[in-house]
Formats: C-alpha cells, sequence, structure tokens
C-alpha cells in the first residue's frame, strides 16, 4: 500500500533542539491553526524541549452537516454515539498519523518520546491511533472526545501501548459530546486496564485555562527533561 501524502501541519517549537514531539489533532471543521494557538496556556517548563505538530484535517463532505465540505477526520452521520462510527474514514486518518509518526521518527524523535493529543473528532483520532500503534508511545491526550467504535478495540489492540498514560478530560456541560459518552469511554479503557488519568470541568464543549495547564502538567510528567 502507498503510504498516504503527509498532511499539512502547522508546528510550534519549544526549543530550537527539539527531543519530544506532541502531534496534536484538531475538532471537526477547525484546523491546524486553532490548538497552535493554546501552547502557551499549557504553562510547560522552560526545561522542555518540545515540537508541537498541529496536522490540517482533510476536507471532506459531512453528512450530518447536509454535506457541507470541511475539515474532518472522518464522517459523521447523526447525533448519537453509534452514528459516529465511520470506521472506514478513521482508518485513513489513522493511516495519515501514523506517517506524521514516522515523519517524527525520522527526525530523530523516537516514538516513546511522541504523544498523540486532540480535541474532540481529534481526540478520538489520538485514542484510536494510539491504542493500536505498533511502538510504544509516552502518552495520549483525549480531550472532549469518545472512544470510536469501542468493540474494534480488542482485536486490534496494540500490546506495546497497553500500559500508555492516558489523560482524559470532559466538559460537565458540553451539548456537543455528551459527558456519558466521555464517561462511557472511560469505562471501556478502564475495562481493558488501560491507565486512565481523568478530569471534568465546568464548561461546555471547549477548553479551559485550567484545563490546559492540566495538560501541560500531563505532557510534562510523560516527556521528562533528559540530560
Amino acid at each position: 500500500m502507498t503510504a498516504p501524502t503527509l498532511l499539512s501541519f502547522v508546528e510550534v517549537e519549544t526549543h530550537p533542539q527539539p527531543d519530544a514531539a506532541v502531534i496534536w489533532m484538531h475538532g471537526l471543521g477547525d484546523n491546524g491553526n486553532g490548538w497552535a494557538s493554546e501552547v502557551g496556556a499549557l504553562e510547560l517548563p522552560p526545561s522542555v524541549r518540545f515540537r508541537f505538530l498541529f496536522p490540517n484535517a482533510p476536507m471532506m463532505p459531512i453528512t450530518i452537516n447536509q454535506g457541507y465540505r470541511m475539515r474532518a477526520w472522518y464522517d459523521v452521520v447523526g447525533d448519537n454515539l453509534s452514528e459516529r462510527s465511520d470506521l472506514d474514514g478513521m482508518r485513513v486518518s489513522q493511516a495519515h498519523i501514523e506517517a506524521l509518526l514516522n515523519h517524527e521518527v525520522e527526525r530523530g524523535v523516537p516514538p516513546s518520546r511522541i504523544v498523540l493529543a486532540g480535541f474532540s473528532q481529534g481526540g478520538a483520532v489520538a485514542l484510536h491511533v494510539g491504542l493500536r500503534h505498533r511502538k510504544r508511545l509516552a502518552g495520549i491526550v483525549a480531550l472532549s472526545t469518545y472512544l470510536l467504535s469501542p468493540e474494534t478495540l480488542r482485536a486490534e489492540v496494540s500490546v506495546a501501548n497497553l500500559q500508555t498514560p492516558i489523560f482524559m478530560a470532559h466538559g460537565t456541560m458540553d451539548p456537543v459530546v455528551l459527558p456519558q459518552w466521555g464517561e462511557m469511554s472511560r469505562d471501556a479503557l478502564l475495562a481493558h486496564h488501560y491507565k486512565v488519568e481523568w478530569h471534568m470541568y465546568s464548561m461546555p464543549h471547549s477548553a479551559t485555562e485550567q484545563e490546559l495547564r492540566d495538560v501541560g502538567a500531563f505532557l510534562a510528567r510523560v516527556l521528562p527533561v533528559q540530560e
């Protein structure tokens, strides 16, 4: 199979010689710039040497939005969780993110120094790819999101990432990705014995300053400074 064309991305480095990478996927209809501007809000220690990649999802028609074309990682057919399982679309995005992972390895960052992160639809991608990646990753960050098609996980799980730390967070007032979807996804991961750090914040489908600081603390913890 031919490798997919590398997605365009916004790049932010905290140091001219980064030794770790965070690949952060945006939500439906957004783009890489939407989260690139939030790196400062993570309040990372000045000693970290991170490279952030914020890829732009491909343009595609979205069924729930009357076929309007927008940046998306997979199609969404309806409002409920079961109608979001566009596995064919997810597998295309999985190949795109795997290509970005390989790109970072080629630039000298080992998988064990890479975190996959994402918000909403992008968080679903981070979970899907991270749990299946064949080499150990440093961590997964999944914000205001859900586990797409959890019934496929047992057959596709990567043993290498069974112990990978997962940061999950959700808003208590989220009308887009319902809080119970996040809780159900958390419980499904716990049932598989994953190490899930769970947070709830008083917010809708968005992010708060405290949440971003907590994500920053998680990143600093799973990507410690190398001597």
